[in-house]
């Protein structure tokens, strides 16, 4: 079932706000269910995020679309594949205690390079 942006948003969220283009991204994908755009201060060579252009949350809001959930991992390796040599990090921050700023679920994919251990 396809859903609008403008059913499923907030307009007090940032990245709700960037998906409608009020706030301006380095975009390096979309398509009709994510976008992904690089991370302002990023953590690896290659540092985008995957952000579902449906409002939810977090990653345990997000599991209940596991459909769209499953496409934000696809793009993810899509992207790590596209601007690095295809081996990623793929990380969710789940509320503030576990880093998690900005309250719309996004992925962040780390790659390009040997990432350490404790990074992020």
């Amino acid at each position: 079932m396809a859903h609008s942006d403008t059913e499923h948003r907030d307009p007090d969220c940032l990245f709700c706000r960037i998906i409608a283009g009020e706030i301006p991204s380095e975009r390096v994908h979309e398509d009709e269910q994510v976008i992904v755009f690089r991370d302002l201060h990023p953590k690896a060579p290659v540092h985008v995020l995957v952000v579902p252009r449906e409002h939810h949350r977090d990653v345990r809001d997000l599991a209940a679309r596991p459909e769209l959930l499953a496409h934000t991992a696809t793009v993810a390796a899509q992207v790590a594949a596209d601007l690095a040599d295809g081996d990623f990090r793929l990380i969710f921050n789940t509320g503030p205690g576990a880093g998690q700023t900005v309250f719309h679920v996004h992925a962040h994919v780390l790659a390009g390079g040997t990432l350490a251990e404790g990074e992020m």
